[in-house]
């Protein structure tokens, strides 16, 4: 058994079971805030990443899977466009720093709408991992956030790993470079703070793992059909939920998949099931993340912080 007097591995946040919480309010007496994370991303064609057929995806080039994942940039995100300008519904736009170069256009359109830009990486063939010291991951950090905010004209308030990835130094970064959260820690469903020195703010914002195009078309098979059903569900479970308190619920897509002609029409039928739904504050993530800031963070951080007080006193 492990010495309990050791320091030991942890995440970057405390255990905090939500029935003791202080009961969370959304604007409105809202029970559920919901955004739709929008991965906007660039692929290198020399290198595998997510793909509809393995058998080819160790191949140079890829056709197959690096033409279908192409499709997201070409025609599926137009598309989309279409679509939430129809709801009028602002996406929080999961943005690979490569895409500014690579698809300006994209950028153009976004900003126009006034879209809300999280940074996302560099691209999503290459993990946020292994820099081997803080002073190389703030580099690769500082860079995208600037060619984010050269190309938007804003500076990303919030970040998403390439596939949920970062390192145990990423949050304290982020919060040096100015930022207030992060998506990468799909623990809950509230926002909460996270450990990070020097009196810095960092929280977590709830991103979806299970409500994601990703793993339930590709993984476990869901039909259009089906994908609608789940998020109708998750949608009145978290409203019974947030009887006791507001949470948060996101559906995380992708272009090149949800926004096939075959599953269109599904993420039409759930964002307009969810815009007419009584309780819910469609808004993004920025805006979640300043109201816990602006209303709960404080209170939260500093029960947080006696518990580990308590803590260290028993050991």
């Amino acid at each position: 058994m492990a010495d309990p007097g050791k320091d030991q591995v942890r995440p970057p946040y405390r255990y905090s079971p939500i029935v003791e919480r202080e009961p969370l309010r959304w604007p409105d007496d809202a029970r559920v805030a919901f955004y739709l994370g929008l991965n906007v991303e660039h692929f290198a064609i020399d290198r595998p990443s997510t793909s509809i057929f393995s058998g080819t995806a160790h191949l140079v080039p890829d056709a197959y899977n690096y033409g279908w994942r192409d499709y997201g940039v070409r025609v599926g995100i137009w598309r989309m466009m279409e679509l939430l300008d129809d709801l009028g519904m602002c996406p929080s736009v999961l943005l690979n720093a490569e895409v500014c170069r690579h698809y300006p256009q994209i950028i153009e359109e976004g900003t126009k709408r006034g879209w809300r830009w999280v940074a996302h990486g560099v691209d999503n063939s290459t993990f946020h991992a292994d820099f081997g010291s803080d002073e190389l991951e703030r580099e690769v950090l500082e860079e995208i956030f600037a060619t984010l905010e050269g190309a938007t004209g804003t500076r990303p308030q919030g970040w998403l790993g390439p596939a949920l990835t970062e390192t145990f130094s990423t949050p304290r970064l982020l919060a040096e470079l100015g930022a207030s959260y992060v998506l990468d820690w799909c623990s809950d469903d509230q926002p909460f703070p996270l450990s990070v020195a020097d009196g810095k703010r960092m929280i977590s914002v709830p991103y979806a793992v299970e409500l994601n195009d990703i793993p339930l078309f590709l993984i476990k098979g869901y039909t259009g059909g089906e994908f609608y059903q789940l998020v109708v569900d998750a949608l009145e479970q978290l409203c019974r939920d947030g009887r006791n308190g507001g949470r948060v619920m996101c559906v995380a897509v992708h272009p090149f998949l949800i926004n096939q002609p075959g599953y269109h029409r599904y993420l039409e039928e759930a964002l307009r099931y969810v815009a007419e739904h009584e309780g819910v504050w469609v808004t993004t993530s920025d805006a979640i993340a300043d109201h816990y800031l602006e209303h709960y963070y404080d209170d939260a951080n500093a029960r947080l912080a006696k518990d580990a007080g308590d803590e260290r006193a028993r050991q």
